[in-house]
């Protein structure tokens, strides 16, 4: 399945029988040993994934080296080897284990987090009712009533999962058994197919350009004409030429002529063509920064902490110094935070460096990544942009990897592995010997901390390309625009009227806040009960044009018609506002204005994103009004006006970063005004107009920011003065959720007295209950760790679930273990 970047075809041991270590995809912390049969060993590389045995089941494993020596232990041997060339690197094995160790997660796990998805093999377990258990459904036999509605529920074949869907509740392995005893019921085991493969077609070749030509028809000469001048060719491009080529071309074959080959081809998931570029003249601040970046890249592992203003021409710093590490060989990394970002990076990329671009996120189909992966295997992409995930792009030589926007809060995965991808992008290059580059114009509190310890190097952009000034910012104070009605309640007049301004000109205005939907806030009229969410402890929002109230945690919806919980009202007042309230305002105010609406809900269907960005960039649209999409390093020229409706909306949240969320958002969406050939203006209105956060993103002076945020985190003990990690326990129980989550505070509590951790200072607060008790059904209690040093908390979780694992695996109960948190609700 995968191709072979290896340069040496040896296997990973001489032949004859010997053991390697496989990680398997179970929560368990450790890898396993097993033996390889004779007929297999040639085959067993690095890379490569294993059928193996693991208890009653069978597994996809991953080779990761030799194995120890067993004594005088007995082994299991692998049942197969399901690829033909290794997946992923030998170079990327350390990385994989230094992840495994730091965020306490499975190294099986980590692999098959880092691969592309539908690739994992999996075993399907089904029931299947016997003769006997049908004769004895038909009163041939004694059955309980029990075993009368398993059997039923099987008949004649289901699995587990459709089992347990069918009788509305779970089975008990035991009842299962006894009916296997019996001879009524029979398990089977088999694995299922892959959903994700290499896309293959039939491909037409000539085989011989000298052969006669006589006795063939005109069409026949015209195809391989068409072949000879056009070279192999799918038989499904032939039949669009030649509508009756598939008949001819079986003849043809038959006859020596041409040679039908099955081969890979690879999908597009770029879909549109760029036009080629070439550099553009440095400024002054991109030429000295180059000036230091591009000698260094060649001196090893160092981090870069790239900051300037918005609009300051960071893009182009990093296609040059992309194109220099790139001309001595290596390989160059770009990781952008969200899919909205890819397009614009990739077109920028593929622009300069055409064909040698590769994509990899999870909004790609399944064989799309698959296709993009291998393509990185096989060399013939020099540089991979994406997501998070990208992080783990199979290079076997990077030279470098840029985290453009570090910042933003999205290179966080906040399921299964819970990894931060910049974090992760500085400890791959330190592994790989290479660059890494970080590039923001309002850096993480963490990363410029970094800076000025001297961690990290500091380049400046402190100005935008051509001397472009920046937008100037207008703070209104919404306490004086108490008593409006209609839309001049979100728009205040003097928004307004910046607004007609800029519409008179030709010019695009763009409105930023951060909810959608159109009500926030929905309550019954009768008795003032909010509309509440029946799996979470959050009000529903409405969504006008759904017609629908929706959580925006477990994505439940509610009829508009639902009658009140508490008083059986039909009656609602919709209080609050969103995005769609925002584009009614504007229509109402602005009727031949062309607006459109980005958030999560306008753009879910695939290529809906793009389609609205292609619109803007060709002044289709008007006024945009959007969600943080909008904030976050999109470059929109013809935008000279961007209206921030209400600031402060992030300051309420129960975080310790609230105020640096809220100064970057707003300086980021600021940044999106004025980058073209106009001067931009930012009216922004909030109903704090002196916190320091306003403040300070008004003047856009990101030091003035975090030379007062610093203090504060030093004074309570936050990051980057302390590491952190939190443990989440979540049940459908209350009960069991808080007895687990006070069970481990005693726990860690008691172990945190040991002498081995009385060296480094370890603060255990709580366990509390979650600031939204319950999500999804589930009740949630956090405990949250700090210390100085990372390795002392991860040293006291890792002993507190070595000596007490049940707690960490009690029945009906979840804990999560997240080094590093992002998100503290």
């Amino acid at each position: 399945m995968a191709v072979d970047v290896s340069r040496k075809k040896i296997p990973i041991a001489p032949p004859g029988p010997t053991c390697i270590e496989v990680a398997v995809p179970v929560p368990a912390q450790k890898s396993f040993t097993y033996s390889v049969p004779e007929p297999l060993t040639l085959q067993a590389r690095i890379g490569k994934r294993v059928l193996v045995p693991f208890g009653r089941r069978r597994l996809t494993g991953y080779i990761l080296g030799l194995g120890a020596e067993p004594g005088r232990y007995t082994i299991k041997a692998i049942l197969d080897i399901l690829d033909d060339t290794p997946l992923f690197p030998e170079e990327m094995v350390p990385f994989f284990r230094w992840m495994a160790d730091y965020y306490l997660y499975p190294i099986g796990l980590v692999i098959r987090c880092a691969l592309p998805g539908g690739i994992h093999q999996k075993e399907i377990r089904t029931i299947e009712i016997t003769p006997a258990g049908e004769a004895a459904l038909s009163g041939e036999g004694r059955l309980s009533p029990v075993q009368k509605e398993i059997l039923r529920a099987i008949n004649p074949v289901c699995s587990l999962k459709d089992l347990r869907k069918n009788l509305g509740k779970s089975v008990p392995m035991a009842a299962i058994r006894t009916l296997e005893s019996a001879g009524w019921a029979q398990e089977r085991r088999e694995m299922a197919k892959e959903r994700t493969r290499p896309l293959t077609e039939r491909m037409a070749h000539i085989r011989s350009e000298n052969l006669p030509a006589e006795g063939l028809s005109k069409i026949k000469r015209n195809i391989i004409d068409h072949l000879d001048a056009q070279g192999p060719l799918s038989i499904r491009s032939l039949k669009a030429e030649f509508p009756t080529a598939p008949n001819h071309i079986r003849d043809l074959e038959k006859r020596g002529y041409v040679k039908i080959v099955q081969e890979r081809i690879f999908r597009d998931p770029f879909g549109t063509a760029v036009a080629p570029d070439s550099p553009l003249p440095p400024t002054p601040d991109q030429e000295a920064a180059l000036k230091t970046l591009i000698p260094a890249a060649e001196n090893g592992f160092m981090t870069f902490l790239m900051t300037g203003v918005t609009g300051s021409g960071k893009t182009e710093v990093y296609m040059q110094l992309a194109h220099a590490v790139i001309r001595k060989g290596k390989k160059v990394l770009v990781l952008v935070p969200e899919i909205a970002l890819i397009s614009q990076m990739a077109g920028r990329f593929r622009a300069r460096f055409r064909d040698r671009v590769a994509v990899l996120h999870s909004g790609l189909s399944g064989g799309e990544r698959l296709d993009q992966w291998t393509r990185i295997l096989q060399g013939s992409a020099d540089i991979g942009i994406g997501a998070r995930s990208a992080l783990f792009a199979p290079f076997t030589d990077p030279g470098l990897i840029i985290v453009d926007e570090e910042h933003d809060p999205s290179y966080k995965q906040e399921s299964d592995l819970l990894y931060h991808a910049r974090d992760m992008a500085v400890v791959r290059a330190k592994l790989a010997g290479c660059m890494v580059l970080l590039g923001s114009a309002t850096p993480s509190v963490e990363s410029y901390a970094n800076a000025a310890r001297g961690r990290y190097i500091e380049i400046a952009l402190p100005r935008r390309i051509e001397s472009r000034p920046l937008p100037e910012i207008t703070v209104l104070d919404l306490k004086k625009n108490k008593g409006q009605i209609g839309p001049h309640r979100l728009i205040t007049p003097r928004l307004q009227q910046a607004m007609k301004e800029t519409l008179d000109r030709g010019q695009q205005a763009l409105l930023f806040l951060n909810r959608r939907g159109y009500a926030t806030f929905p309550v019954c009229a009768s008795c003032g009960q909010s509309i509440i969410c029946g799996n979470c402890d959050i009000t529903l929002t409405y969504h006008q044009q759904e017609k629908i109230y929706r959580c925006h945690y477990c994505g439940s919806g509610r009829p508009l018609n639902t009658p009140c919980t508490i008083c059986g009202s039909s009656s609602v007042k919709l209080l609050g506002f969103g995005t769609e309230k925002v584009e009614e305002a504007v229509g109402k105010l602005f009727p031949e204005a062309r607006t459109a609406r980005m958030d999560r809900d306008t753009t879910r269907r695939k290529g809906a994103l793009l389609g609205m960005l292609k619109e803007l960039q060709e002044r289709k649209i008007d006024v945009l009004v959007g969600t943080q999409m909008v904030a976050k390093g999109h470059d929109f020229p013809g935008i000279t006006l961007v209206g921030i409706i209400c600031a402060d909306l992030s300051l309420s949240f129960p975080d310790f970063r609230a105020g640096e969320r809220t100064f970057q958002t707003l300086a980021q969406v600021a940044g999106r005004a004025g980058r073209g050939e106009f001067p931009g203006q930012v009216i922004l209105q909030t109903w704090l107009p002196d916190h320091f956060s306003i403040i300070t993103a008004k003047q856009q002076d990101f030091r003035a920011f975090y030379h007062r945020e610093i203090v504060s985190r030093g004074e309570l003990g936050y990051p980057p003065f302390s590491r952190l990690a939190q443990i989440k326990v979540k049940s459908a129980d209350r009960n069991r959720a808080q007895q687990t989550a006070q069970g481990l505070g005693d726990l860690l509590r008691g172990l945190q007295k040991q002498e081995k951790f009385s060296m480094v200072p370890i603060v255990v607060l709580g366990p509390v209950e979650a600031s939204i008790p319950r999500i999804s059904g589930d009740y949630r209690w956090h405990l949250l760790l700090k210390s100085p040093e990372s390795r002392a908390l991860r040293g006291l979780i890792e002993d507190a679930r070595t000596q007490t694992p049940k707690l960490f695996n009690t029945p009906k109960v979840k804990v999560v273990i997240d080094v590093d948190p992002v998100f503290m609700y």
